[in-house]
């Protein structure tokens, strides 16, 4: 009797356990339905979101091209200050739709946008150097000479005329239009302080050259900046409407704001930036990256004239051509320690 007894026991038991994971059936097939249709959702969403990336790349592959074109046809036939200026402000509205699509478009179209409005730029600067006016010969008198010669002596070695790349300002016409005369700067030079004020920069081509163990400050707003072949030096900069070059510098700070930053073949500087687009490093080593600091009067005035937006800051995004590797940090550039970044410009 008990034996029959615990049977019907065990029975009555698997029946209720038959019961309960029949009732929990419907709960889990539900819930297995539920998870199937958040899976649905979440690949037709990522298929909207892919559709809608491909049709902003495809808007900015025509309109880049367009207006590339556009430029390219200004600088063929720029016989003219105007339509070189035409050109000047295309090719930054040019930087503006990149600057604003990099978001969504893929890292060697970047690149690729990138590369092509540094040619651009170059082409420009070319066009305007071509445009300057002829220097016009004339005699000069054993007179002026003379009066000259005490002003080259009391100069401090090595910093001649020689030194200086266009050092006067730009001629201005009787409407307020700059004259041609578009590039400036200073070249082989040593241990100089060296500076351009504002009415000597605007808009202008900036070329630092050959320099070592200078300081170089520029209160003002250039179009373009490019510096090369640096050792020791201490550039603090205006905001730059377009692009800044680096190429074959060593052991300098910059503290600079543009639009696009790309440094070559440059090692152990340090660099405070204020970027709109990505910067880019290509061989080299050493550089390390903070925000910008520099600060003089009129530098909002001159931000304005620039076009740079202040609040869009990407001076910690970086792309290094030699370093592909997306799960790893590139060794060829870091970001300056706070405790690293406080510096007395002046």
């Amino acid at each position: 009797m008990e034996t029959a007894h615990c049977s019907a026991a065990a029975v009555g038991n698997g029946d209720a356990g038959s019961q309960r994971e029949r009732s929990l059936l419907p709960e889990r097939l539900q819930r297995r339905d539920q998870e199937r249709q958040l899976e649905a959702e979440k690949r037709k969403q990522k298929r909207q979101d892919q559709e809608v990336v491909e049709e902003k790349s495809d808007f900015f592959t025509a309109a880049f091209a367009r207006e590339r074109a556009a430029v390219e046809e200004l600088l063929q036939g720029g016989e003219s200050t105007e339509r070189l200026e035409e050109a000047a402000a295309r090719l930054q509205g040019l930087q503006k739709l990149l600057n604003d699509s990099v978001l969504f478009l893929a890292a060697y179209e970047v690149r690729q946008a990138q590369e092509a409005l540094a040619q651009l730029q170059a082409a420009l600067a070319d066009r305007r150097q071509q445009l300057q006016p002829k220097k016009r010969f004339a005699f000069k008198t054993r007179r002026k000479d003379a009066a000259l010669a005490p002003q080259g002596a009391d100069a401090a070695p090595g910093a001649a005329a020689a030194g200086s790349i266009q050092a006067s300002p730009p001629s201005v016409t009787e409407d307020g239009a700059a004259g041609s005369s578009w590039l400036c700067g200073f070249s082989n030079l040593k241990s100089q302080v060296l500076e351009k004020r504002a009415e000597e920069l605007h808009q202008r081509d900036v070329l630092l050259t050959e320099l070592s163990n200078c300081t170089i400050k520029l209160y003002g707003n250039p179009n373009t900046l490019r510096l090369s072949k640096a050792r020791g030096c201490t550039l603090l900069c205006g905001p730059v409407s377009t692009s800044v070059f680096l190429d074959d510098c060593s052991e300098c700070v910059l503290a600079v704001a543009c639009q696009q930053l790309r440094v070559h073949t440059t090692r152990d500087t340090r660099i405070f930036l204020q970027v709109t687009c990505r910067a880019i490093v290509e061989d080299c080593h050493g550089i390390q990256f903070a925000p910008y600091t520099w600060s003089y009067p009129g530098i909002d005035r001159d931000f304005e004239s620039s076009g740079l937006d202040r609040s869009k800051n990407n001076w910690d995004d970086v792309d290094d051509f030699n370093w592909l590797a997306r799960d790893m940090a590139s060794p060829n550039w870091s970001v300056l320690p706070e405790e690293e970044r406080t510096i007395q410009w002046d």
